[in-house]
């Protein structure tokens, strides 16, 4: 896919996962390019640290301290949107958590359950609160993080791999059903990147050889695009191409 910022003047955007990693600086691209930011996440300091930076380059956000456990409060998002501007440009359903790397078997029943609560009930929360404010966009647009693990499926990274799985299938499921509208839907697998969920999986690796949040960001932005017409595919950063899903031979 060719590279090219969009214009996003005048639209609105959510995204979650936003006071740090990618979610950050997707955050600070997209008012770059115009749009005002509703940023989510759970780390007050990080939110007012994209809202400086944000402001800096003479950008808006709104920032929504919340953690994403709190499922009546991804509910409350939609209805607070709709009363301020009837309408969502843009949704990234970008925050999500690692869990453990462990054998399936060893891992504790409340983790599994954290990393599925999170990873896929706040997403689906999430869409359920947006949807029709998407729908009332002239160019609705939604990504939503996914992972190389939902397809490798390797040993040790059962519940992650599994909630990635689990949003890919709600993301496809949303896409068809909405296919026959402006709105455009698709998943993202960022790669390895140079974060501290990949630090905390891979505790050895090097992070100067990964790319940093802010590359991936880049490349993640188009996507968000008025003029973008795929929907319903995968994103595949490393290849800077979409992807298109293929039954089980």
């Amino acid at each position: 896919m060719t590279y090219k910022k969009p214009d996003l003047s005048g639209r609105l955007a959510l995204v979650t996962g936003a006071s740090r990693g990618i979610g950050y600086f997707l955050a600070k691209e997209m008012a770059a390019c115009g749009a005002h930011v509703i940023a989510v996440a759970r780390t007050v300091g990080g939110l007012e640290e994209l809202d400086d930076e944000i402001k800096a380059q003479g950008g808006e956000a709104t920032l929504v301290p919340l953690d994403l456990t709190d499922m009546a409060g991804i509910d409350r998002i939609g209805g607070a949107i709709h009363e301020r501007w009837g309408k969502l440009d843009i949704m990234v359903a970008n925050a999500g958590i690692l869990g453990v790397i462990a054998p399936l078997g060893h891992v504790e029943a409340k983790v599994f359950e954290k990393v599925l609560n999170i990873n896929v009930t706040a997403t689906w929360r999430l869409i359920r609160s947006v949807d029709p404010l998407l729908r009332a966009s002239d160019a609705g647009r939604a990504i939503i993080m996914s992972s190389g693990a939902a397809h490798s499926a390797r040993a040790f990274w059962g519940p992650y791999a599994a909630s990635k799985a689990a949003v890919e299938a709600m993301a496809r499921s949303w896409a068809d059903e909405t296919k026959n509208m402006p709105l455009r839907i698709n998943a993202v697998n960022p790669g390895a990147t140079r974060t501290a969920m990949r630090a905390q999986a891979m505790p050895g690796e090097d992070p100067d050889t990964l790319p940093h949040p802010s590359e991936v960001a880049a490349k993640i932005l188009p996507l968000a695009s008025p003029e973008l017409t795929e929907t319903g595919l995968i994103f595949d950063v490393k290849k800077n191409a979409f992807t298109r899903y293929q039954m089980p031979e």
